[in-house]
């Protein structure tokens, strides 16, 4: 008898009871069907973590403030005398308030409120829709005047051009100079689409910000990251008399960390879909007991025509792989259809399908129905002539 023989004789027997088939398979298909769309979340996932860094290219530094108190403090011009150095290209030091209340006439919306300067909007990348970004003449005169972000500008004004016209924020009124395309998330979740972006230092004394939190440096090259960072280290140490009050991170580091937490998870997610293949199996070896027990005098009628040890066994193990073979390949339907499906309902996460991983999982499957077969095969192998045509 060869392959192609015992796969029919296996789907005729299996497809003769389909629903106990199906619930069978069951577990194997929810396991390689689970696989498949959590691998396919996590590798979306991991690509929109890298577009995000990427936007924001290679060569950047972000520096973040930890201690409170004057003996952590940074001052504007402090920073800004730094860009004199050949390794760093450009600064943008950023204080944020979030949930600020930005009106425009009758429309009142939360948005948070950026204070920077004008490499901002080159360091993060982000493209003018219409009007003009901040100027050094905005931030030395502390001018109260406003870009907004991609959702601000729709949300507050619709489809009116805003440009020259007055919002109003917690109180104070700022002239919008210019709006910003839509770009996304930034480092950290942020997106310049909900955001207000005005002079640093009109920020800091309009809304009582206080000191400077977060700032943002650009080397020149890659290749200049390294010494860039050493070097605003060294400074950063030299001014606080400590390296503990600060920490600084570049995007391979950034971008790294969020990756592997996001890996983590799905990794520790898969290994959990898993168990249900093992569980999908171990139904396997139930049932394939079961039809042993069922078909005790079909196997003594076939011993006693001549059917060898080996024949019974693997007739009985190629049920079992053809069970978990067709729970694995619709195991991997559902997960190519759940994966497809998923951005539909959840637009913010992204999928993105391995074909390399579902073809793995339904290997899995087939492999876990053939090792939990395995026993009930040799058990019908085994099985007498005389004892099985004498079975009641």
């Amino acid at each position: 008898m060869n392959f192609f023989e015992l796969v029919i004789m296996a789907l005729r027997t299996i497809l003769g009871k389909p629903m106990r088939t199906l619930l069978t398979m069951l577990g194997v298909i929810i396991g390689v069907g689970s696989v498949v769309t959590l691998v396919s979340i996590g590798q979306g996932t991991a690509a929109q973590i890298e577009k995000q860094y990427e936007n924001l290219g290679t060569n950047l530094l972000v520096v973040n403030l930890l201690g409170n108190g004057r003996a952590t403090q940074l001052d504007y011009e402090d920073l800004m005398e730094l860009e004199i150095l050949p390794e760093i290209e450009s600064i943008a030091p950023t204080v944020t308030k979030a949930g600020s209340n930005v009106k425009y006439e009758r429309t009142s919306e939360s948005f948070n409120v950026i204070g920077t300067n004008d490499r901002y909007f080159t360091l993060m990348k982000t493209e003018l829709a219409a009007g003009r970004e901040l100027v050094p003449a905005d931030v030395e005169f502390r001018n109260q005047v406003a870009v907004i972000g991609s959702e601000a500008a729709k949300t507050l004004f619709g489809n009116v051009d805003p440009i020259g016209y007055d919002i109003n924020i917690d109180g104070l009124v700022f002239t919008v100079v210019g709006t910003l395309k839509e770009k996304g998330s930034n480092i950290g979740g942020t997106s310049p689409d909900s955001s207000v972006i005005v002079p640093i230092e009109t920020a800091r004394r309009a809304f009582k910000l206080g000191q400077i939190r977060t700032t943002y440096l650009e080397a020149p090259e890659i290749g200049q990251l390294v010494t860039a960072q050493n070097t605003i280290t060294q400074f950063l140490t030299y001014k606080f008399k400590s390296s503990n009050g600060f920490r600084i991170s570049n995007q391979d580091e950034l971008m790294n960390a969020r990756k592997e937490a996001s890996s983590s998870l799905t990794n520790q997610l898969i290994s959990v879909a898993l168990i249900s293949l093992l569980v999908g199996g171990i139904g396997i070896m139930n049932i394939m007991l079961v039809t042993v027990s069922e078909r005790t005098k079909e196997i003594g009628i076939r011993k006693s025509i001549g059917a060898q040890r080996r024949h019974i066994l693997m007739q009985f193990l190629m049920e079992a792989a053809v069970i978990s073979g067709l729970g694995g390949l619709l195991g991997l339907l559902l997960g190519i259809g759940a994966s497809l499906s998923w951005p539909l309902f959840n637009p913010g996460q992204p999928t993105e399908l391995s074909l390399e991983i579902g073809i793995y999982a339904f290997l899995f499957s087939v492999f876990v129905g053939i090792i939990f077969g395995l026993y009930p095969a040799n058990k019908a192998s085994r099985l007498k002539p005389i004892d099985a045509l004498r079975f009641d």
